[in-house]
């Protein structure tokens, strides 16, 4: 019943329309469809989404078209430049020297995310940047014209190299899609060999196009988006691993008591039985004790009949600089928290050592109110297939003074909105830990991109008895989520002006909500090496079932190491679920100056932007081996399922033909049932992840979680069909411009770029001037030096 009227009106369509559903592909998609058929990827990547039989062999045409657009960054993708002048300007000088020194150290640490993401993401970053270093974008483009690029092919070189500096390597950060050049790979070689990087070295230049420019360009099935074994491309392990590797060398971690964050694993054979190589992040690539450690993890171990080795000196010449530019930044520090807090870092990053973080961690969290605020380390493990090893980041922000005191006062309402999570008591923290929760304006985000908010440390110890700290990045968000009603897709015309009106101060309430009582609620049921809990277990009962609580943690076992694979998801959401439903509560509103009826909108402006995400989180599913690239979207459509499920007219879903003739789909939220239905319906859900998560019931964690997420074709919602449509209409996520830093006798200036993808390029090649030829260097041997493992 439901399907018929679609197909009806899809074949009526296709007999008013013979050519492509009457539209032509523009001339950069023209150029994108001859470099898949080059590589031979289009044809697998549509087989799992062909049209039935009935259908045109144009909406097949059309169907191939979707597909590929994921993999290159089109032409008019939004760029901005994250505006921090004021509040750089307004810091003294010993501030903006701390702030210098800070940045030069997350810069540095940034660039091991190309190591982390792909083999050949290294390899690129140095071809632009020797290109770059020689012609600026702008004294390139006539280079480019006399190499036979089109202005269109040579603005899509452009956006590549800044994609590619935006996500610090050519996968996104956001949704773990490969993208390559939007031109045939014969001009962007015309142009290699005609720039004056080449001419002034073409062997070298030409050993490094050889070395990167097969898998640029490639889109074989395994390398469209990261992943583990043959589900995709990841360098956290050798190529080789298997998730039963990962599972393996997880359990001798926790054996060990090591942490997998500043890790990657590495597989080999020797004499027919598999060894296994853990490398730490360290600068130190000595294997023994060194100064500073009173005892090394390194070494050989047996651990259930398989070898394993520790040892260090993962990117050793990147640790090295971030150490050096952390110790620079100690003798600007405003306090002697700060200056604990980088000599812990430092030597963490020199020794490989995670404790040494989480004791650099703990001096952050007691460090309350800064005017420069800094985090940096091995922090968020979202890219990790297994969901242990965290990605290089760092961020060094000034504080918004007037939005962080809104912040404040949804700090001091915690205690009273906490008893309003839906779990009992015995399910949340003895005790809440007031944390400081700040807006900042960032000044430098390293790393392969930029979220609205933050809750960190991710260490479950902490964050369980000492406490944790949350910030908005304000200027992120002022420009990230801005949207033009003609972009605006899935929704009726009716919301659209609220969704716009609305859309920045409902998001202001929702990453609030979503990182200090999102993140900074809930309990875990534990019990340590000497088998002490941290609960009555005599007493404590689960409230799904009636029945005493029968697991927990144990020992060195973790949130991360037990979920593995949907825990930065799982816990994703059930933040999400978190902003959904306190922010029906009339206090929460008001502290962010929302009242009456600009209250109820920014609710259902809250409710909505989440049931849209949902939909639009399908981009982020890959069909052909049944996973998802990107955690926040992957709980934002679950949230939409459990709101579908919860019926009653609360959430309608539509596919229709839009007015342009292309499919279309629209989504509804009946605002008078938000309450109601809505607030029941998470309500219920929101219950049920947190005793799961608390628990440590992973089996009833993952069917549930799993059940949530999974993309069928059938039920009420073609779920499969509805991303094909939303492929269809996806708009590309904004890159960011950041500024730079640089000493000018006693002072430091700051340097800002215009938001173009020009910009973002002037903005990386100035950024390492200094040491650029050794640094460049540095990160071929890095390449070299891994190359067997990927093979």
């Amino acid at each position: 019943m439901y399907r018929t009227p679609k197909m009806l009106r899809c074949l009526r369509l296709w007999k008013r329309t013979p050519t492509r559903m009457g539209f032509e592909p523009t001339r950069a998609e023209h150029n994108g469809l001859a470099v898949h058929r080059l590589n031979h990827s289009a044809t697998s990547s549509c087989s799992t989404l062909s049209m039935p039989l009935r259908f045109s062999s144009s909406v097949s045409n059309l169907r191939l078209k979707m597909v590929d657009s994921q993999y290159y960054l089109p032409n008019d993708i939004g760029v901005s430049a994250l505006d921090c002048t004021e509040a750089f300007r307004l810091l003294s000088n010993k501030e903006k020297m701390y702030s210098h020194y800070l940045s030069r150290a997350a810069w540095y640490g940034g660039l091991a995310v190309l190591l982390q993401t792909s083999p050949e993401s290294a390899k690129i970053f140095v071809l632009l940047q020797k290109i770059f270093r020689k012609q600026t974008p702008a004294q390139l483009e006539q280079v480019a014209t006399t190499a036979g690029l089109s202005p269109e092919e040579y603005q899509a070189f452009l956006v590549y190299a800044a994609g590619l500096y935006a996500n610090m390597g050519n996968y996104k950060s956001f949704g773990d899609t490969k993208f390559i050049p939007n031109l045939p790979k014969d001009k962007l070689k015309a142009l290699v060999k005609a720039s004056q990087a080449f001419q002034d070295q073409p062997a070298e230049m030409e050993a490094l196009w050889d070395s990167c420019s097969c898998l640029l360009f490639s889109l074989e099935d395994r390398q469209k988006q990261l992943g583990l074994g043959d589900k995709g491309i990841t360098t956290y392990f050798s190529g080789n691993c298997s998730l039963e590797d990962a599972e393996l060398a997880q359990r001798f971690l926790d054996s060990k008591k090591l942490s997998a964050y500043n890790t990657r694993l590495f597989k080999r054979e020797k004499e027919g039985k598999a060894c296994y190589e853990v490398r730490l992040a360290s600068a130190v690539q000595k294997d023994c004790a060194v100064e500073g450690e009173c005892e090394t993890s390194c070494g050989s171990f047996s651990f259930e009949d398989k070898e394993f080795t520790v040892k260090r000196g993962d990117y050793a010449p990147l640790m090295e600089k971030v150490s050096f530019y952390l110790q620079k930044a100690q003798a600007y520090a405003a306090n002697e928290n700060q200056r604990k807090m980088l000599e812990e870092y430092a030597r963490s990053f020199t020794l490989g050592s995670v404790d040494a973080h989480k004791e650099g961690s703990r001096y952050w969290i007691k460090d309350k109110g800064p005017i420069v605020e800094s985090y940096i380390g091995f922090i968020e493990s979202y890219r990790d297939p297994f969901g242990s090893r965290g990605e290089f980041e760092g961020f060094i922000a000034v504080v918004n003074k007037a939005m962080s005191e809104r912040f404040s006062k949804l700090v001091s309402s915690a205690e009273v909105l906490l008893p309003e999570l839906p779990w009992p008591k015995e399910f949340e923290k003895d005790t809440f830990l007031k944390p400081d929760f700040t807006s900042l304006d960032v000044l430098t985000f390293a790393g392969s991109g930029i979220p609205a908010g933050i809750n960190i440390p991710n260490y479950d110890d902490i964050r369980q008895s000492e406490g944790f700290k949350n910030v908005s990045l304000g200027n992120v968000l002022s420009v990230a989520y801005a949207t033009q009603k003609e972009k605006l897709t899935f929704l009726q015309e009716e919301d659209k002006d609220l969704f716009i009106k609305w859309k920045g101060p409902s998001f202001e309430v929702q990453v609030g909500l979503h990182e200090l009582l999102g993140h900074g609620s809930g309990k875990l049921l534990v019990q340590d090496d000497e088998g002490k809990f941290n609960f009555d277990k005599s007493k404590v009962t689960n409230p799904e079932t009636g029945e005493p609580v029968t697991s927990w943690y144990r020992g060195s076992e973790t949130w991360d190491s037990k979920f593995s694979t949907i825990a930065s998801s799982y816990e994703e959401c059930r933040a999400e679920c978190v902003g959904l439903y306190l922010c029906l509560i009339k206090k929460v509103l008001s502290i962010f100056g929302n009242e009456g009826q600009d209250a109820e909108d920014v609710v259902y402006i809250n409710w909505l932007s989440m049931v849209r995400a949902g939909l639009l989180g399908l981009e982020f599913y890959t069909p052909e081996s049944k996973s998802w690239r990107q955690a926040h979207m992957q709980a934002r459509f679950v949230i939409l399922r459990v709101l579908l499920e919860a019926g009653e007219g609360l959430v309608g879903l539509e596919e229709l033909t839009g007015p342009d003739g292309k499919p279309d789909a629209q989504i509804t939220l009946d605002r008078s049932k938000i309450h109601t239905v809505g607030k029941d319906a998470i309500h219920r859900f929101l219950c049920k992840l947190q005793v799961l998560k608390a628990t440590a019931d992973v089996e009833g964690g993952r069917a549930l979680y799993d059940g949530y997420s999974t993309v069928s074709e059938g039920g009420p919602h073609n779920f499969m069909r509805l991303r094909e449509t939303v492929l269809l209409r996806k708009e590309a996520r904004k890159m960011f411009v950041q500024a730079n830093t640089n000493i000018n006798g006693d002072s430091v200036e700051l340097k800002e770029y215009e938001g173009s993808a020009a910009g973002l390029i002037c903005s990386f090649t100035e950024r390492f001037q200094d040491d650029a030829e050794k640094l460049e260097a540095d990160l071929l041997d890095l390449c070299k030096k891994d190359f067997p493992c990927w093979c």
